[in-house]
This record gives C-alpha cells, sequence and structure tokens, in this order.
C-alpha cells in the first residue's frame, strides 16, 4: 500500500487528494477537499494571474502540504492546469509552490492540455468500466478556464483541449444578473466554434457514453437530480438522459445570482460562474445527442484521481 499526495490547481478551485493506492491500483480516500481561490480571475483578460489570486493560492498550497506531511504521504504530485499555463508571471507561481512542497522534492507541474485530458480520462473511466457502462467514452473534464475532451474506452484513442470553461467565458462575455440574450448568444459562438474545431480532432461516431467530470457538471447533475444538498455518493456515476440535462443546464443558466446561492448544493465559488459552465455542458450535450448519443453519465473522479494514480506509479519505479 502506498500513500500519496494529489494536487489539482486549476482556473477556479484547487483540490487535495490523499489516498492509498494497493498493488492493483484500486484507490481509497484518505481525505478529499476543494477550496475556490479563483487562480485565472482576470487572466484572460489580463495574461497575468492577479495579486492577490496568487496570494490565496500560495496560501492554500502551503495548508496542503502541511497536511499531507501530517498525513505521512510518500510523495506528492501537484498539476497546474488552464491558468498557470496561459500567465506570464506562471513562473512566480511554480516558484511558490515549490517553495510549499520542498519536503517533498517534487516541483508543480504546468502541464499541457493533452496530458491534463489523459489524467482525466485515466481517473474517470476505472467506476464506468466496472459498473458496466458501455464505451467507447467521450469524457469531458469542464473547468473554468479549458474544457478537454477524451475519447477512449480501455486508453486514450485521441483528445483535445479547448479554452472555454465557466471563469473564461463569464469574464468574456456573461455579465447581466441574469445574463442576456445577447451575451448568451455571443457565448455560444466561442463555444460551438471551439467544439467544431474539437470535434474535427476527435472522432464522435460510435460513442456509447458521454461522461462529465468536474464541478460545473456535478453541479449540474445535483440540480437535474433535485438534490437539496451536495450528495456525492448519488451524483458518482449517475445516468441522465439528455432532455434532463439540458433542460437543468437551462434553469441554471436563466437564473439570477441570488437564486443560485439559493440552492442547497450550490458551492458559494460556483455561484458567479455556474451559468457559463451550464451553458457549455448545454452545448455539448445537444451536439452528442445529435449524434445519437443519449447516455449522459457523471463522474465525481476525475484528474485528481489520475494524479494519485501516476503519484504511486512514481514511487513505485524510485530505484
Amino acid at each position: 500500500m502506498t500513500r500519496v499526495g494529489a494536487v489539482d490547481c486549476g482556473t477556479n478551485s484547487i483540490r487535495l487528494l490523499v489516498a492509498d493506492i494497493d498493488e492493483t491500483g484500486s484507490l481509497t480516500d484518505v481525505v478529499r477537499r476543494m477550496e475556490v481561490v479563483r487562480l485565472g480571475a482576470g487572466v484572460d483578460r489580463t495574461g497575468a494571474i492577479a495579486p492577490e489570486a496568487m496570494a490565496r493560492t500560495l496560501a492554500m498550497a502551503r495548508q496542503y502540504a502541511g497536511q499531507c506531511r501530517e498525513l505521512g504521504a510518500e510523495a506528492v504530485r501537484f498539476v497546474a492546469t488552464s491558468a498557470s499555463r496561459d500567465a506570464s508571471n506562471a513562473d512566480e507561481f511554480v516558484a511558490g509552490v515549490r517553495e510549499a512542497f520542498a519536503d517533498f522534492g517534487t516541483p508543480p507541474e504546468v502541464v499541457t492540455g493533452d496530458e491534463e485530458a489523459t489524467l482525466s480520462f485515466r481517473g474517470a473511466t476505472g467506476g464506468l468500466r466496472a459498473r458496466g457502462i458501455p464505451g467507447p467514452y467521450l469524457v469531458v473534464d469542464l473547468g473554468g478556464g479549458s474544457t478537454e475532451w477524451v475519447r477512449g474506452e480501455a486508453t486514450v484513442e485521441s483528445a483535445c483541449s479547448m479554452d472555454i470553461g465557466s471563469v473564461r467565458l463569464t469574464e468574456r462575455h456573461l455579465h447581466a444578473d441574469p445574463p442576456r440574450a445577447d451575451e448568451i448568444a455571443a457565448a455560444v459562438r466561442d463555444i460551438d466554434a471551439a467544439l467544431d474545431r474539437a470535434a474535427e480532432a476527435v472522432d464522435l461516431t460510435g460513442i456509447g457514453s458521454l461522461v462529465g467530470l468536474a464541478g460545473s457538471v456535478t453541479t449540474i447533475t445535483a440540480h437535474a437530480l433535485g438534490l437539496q444538498t451536495y450528495e456525492p455518493d448519488r451524483i458518482h456515476l449517475a445516468e441522465l438522459s439528455s432532455s434532463r440535462v439540458l433542460a437543468a443546464c437551462q434553469d441554471l443558466l436563466h437564473r439570477t445570482r441570488e437564486q443560485r446561492a439559493a440552492l442547497g448544493f450550490m458551492h458559494p465559488g460556483r455561484v458567479d460562474v455556474i451559468g457559463a459552465g451550464a451553458l457549455v455542458w448545454h452545448q455539448v450535450v445537444q451536439r452528442l445527442a445529435g449524434l445519437g448519443v443519449g447516455r449522459v453519465v457523471t463522474s465525481e473522479r476525475d484528474i485528481l484521481d489520475g494524479i494519485a494514480a501516476s503519484a504511486a506509479e512514481r514511487v513505485a519505479t524510485r530505484p
């Protein structure tokens, strides 16, 4: 049994998983947590991480490093995604994280969109196969700054990363409360153009199941299920019809921020960006439904689990 730490630092949130992984690769959570730090706030507009966002995120990184030490993690892998790829001052962020996790001797990694997609696929698909959910899968990781989709079954066949996400599109387009029709139309044009490019890179024929990951998708699923509080066990591997998902997306998009905040399952850090997340997921689900894919599955297992598995492999191959 190997105990490892995994950190996923995205545009909107930073998440920690400390897990025990056995020789078969089976993962048992020790602790799993998430904080909204909004590292990527303004990056799309300014090209740099804002000082206050940098400070918030590095403070949380230091807290996560302390928890990994306290819980006896043998190794930690820290993966940074969209905001850290795009920012002109990413080196400052990397240096701060390296200092926080100096005890583990592993630098933070600003991964490419393709590697992000591969890690997401790995984390998500083990439970799908065990449950008998049919492939091939199109796994969609809908983040704050980017969205990845990956086709595969046992392994990745093809992947694509797109610069569309809940924070990025909110900052670009969705300013009114609730969003105006012209704002929505402009966002849809961006989303559909990105999906058109992705469809050229990833074959969408013969998909057995559409699988959604990350906070926007899990929040939309909670709404579609009619949950009063956030219940991960009910959300994980929930299978919904495309029509039910599309209705939930439309409802969240057209609510005011105050109405979203009143929903018992809604994380406060998602209130202002869930409309854009719902719009991205709506366009993805609608496109796949048009190709005859009616099975929409949500996974609570995602890139964080893939990062943990890869960290365990590194421990196993140490000289």
